[in-house]
């Protein structure tokens, strides 16, 4: 991510030519420009109060308003960011990154989840992620791993929007205190583990309903008829059962996620510029390891948001499973050490382009859109002259 807070001590390369940079802007943005172009009216509208100055700041553009000085102010640069995009900026580009990513990836997560089933019915079980897909389109109809789809791209669009607002915004003000004027790893753990507290309390109702509508003979008719169902069995509380698993899992994940990623641009992308391929492939590679690193405590929250009823009938347990403690006896009774790693191949194989669609859309979404504000606000100066 081309961050907000910890770029300070890479003004340096807004001096430098960006020639290739600009090469590579102009390639993702014609592959996706479109979608950018619906997005106007709406920041327009919403944001545009909260919308700060972009590339120069606001008392020196009031003195240079109506002066030959106010035509020459220079586009901003990718890595002036840290004055020029807004919370508002960061909040839209979060937040269709987070749809982007969940439904393009929806069909993986769905064999994720039943591969993740503990006691799966003869009829679930899978040799891997493409035989699951093949089998189950066949078997169940083509739309079906997409059930619940509408209800995780409901919740994902404001739970990643505080996330990458939040974690900007943390990661500035904690790099400004650890390491000003550089990048410092342990700012970016610790903005990424708070991002995930917002990200998590707002996304966990939809996982349970997305998890349940997922899995194998689903007695779900619809979405709506899930909620329903489980607010009047088993009450409000099961929202969240799995909430502080998730979280268990969430902060180490995210932690090691954003470390991995900000190591990898320092690595690829030094002067951090805008370049899709650098956020492409730090994105996927960090995906890759916090997904592995953490599948154990995934394979819990599965677990707890499920409830599968062979699981409880065969353990003879009473009422439902709780806690991460329980999840984790659970799991070890009914497989050892290996039932941690249930579903870690599709785990990897959905975090990787998931999370590398995540950052390149929203990489690209921040850049456009201050681009855009920059040159609206051109606009009005020139055409106030």
């Amino acid at each position: 991510m081309e961050a907000d807070g910890f770029v300070r001590g890479r003004r340096m390369s807004a001096e430098t030519p960006g020639g290739d940079s600009g090469v590579t802007a102009a390639g993702a943005g014609a592959g996706i420009q479109w979608l950018g172009g619906g997005f106007w009216g709406v920041s327009d509208g919403i944001f545009g109060s909260l919308s700060p100055r972009v590339g120069v700041d606001a008392d020196q553009a009031l003195q240079l308003q109506g002066t030959p000085e106010a035509a020459d102010i220079p586009d901003p640069d990718y890595e002036g960011l840290p004055n020029g995009a807004s919370t508002s900026t960061h909040m839209l580009a979060g937040a269709v990154a987070g749809i982007m990513e969940h439904c393009l990836m929806y069909p993986i997560d769905c064999v994720k989840t039943r591969m993740q089933s503990l006691q799966p019915e003869p009829a679930a079980r899978y040799r891997n992620v493409m035989d699951a897909l093949r089998r189950i389109v066949r078997t169940e109809g083509i739309w079906r791993p997409m059930r619940g789809l509408n209800v995780t791209a409901t919740g994902a669009g404001p739970a990643h929007a505080l996330y990458f607002a939040c974690y900007e915004k943390l990661k500035k003000t904690l790099g400004d205190v650890i390491h000003p004027g550089a990048n410092s790893h342990v700012a970016n753990g610790a903005a990424g583990c708070v991002a995930t507290l917002l990200h998590d309390a707002m996304m966990n109702p939809a996982e349970v309903v997305k998890q349940r509508m997922q899995m194998y003979n689903s007695p779900y008719r619809s979405v709506l008829d899930c909620m329903r169902a489980v607010w009047l069995k088993e009450g409000a509380a099961a929202f969240y059962r799995s909430y502080t698993t998730q979280l268990t899992m969430n902060i180490p994940f995210q932690a090691l996620h954003f470390m991995t990623y900000e190591y990898l641009q320092e690595t690829l992308n030094p002067h951090r510029q805008y370049n899709p391929t650098s956020h492409m492939v730090s994105g996927a590679l960090a995906g890759a390891v916090a997904a592995a690193a953490t599948t154990p405590l995934d394979v819990c929250k599965t677990l707890l948001n499920t409830q599968e009823s062979l699981v409880l009938h065969s353990l003879n347990v009473s009422g439902h499973i709780s806690g991460l403690a329980h999840a984790f006896r659970t799991v070890y009774r009914l497989g050892g050490v290996p039932a941690y790693f249930k579903g870690v191949q599709a785990r990897i194989i959905y975090q990787m382009p998931s999370t590398a669609i995540a950052w390149t859309v929203y990489e690209f979404f921040k850049y456009f859109i201050t681009e855009h504000q920059h040159a609206k606000r051109k606009a009005q100066r020139e055409s106030e002259k």
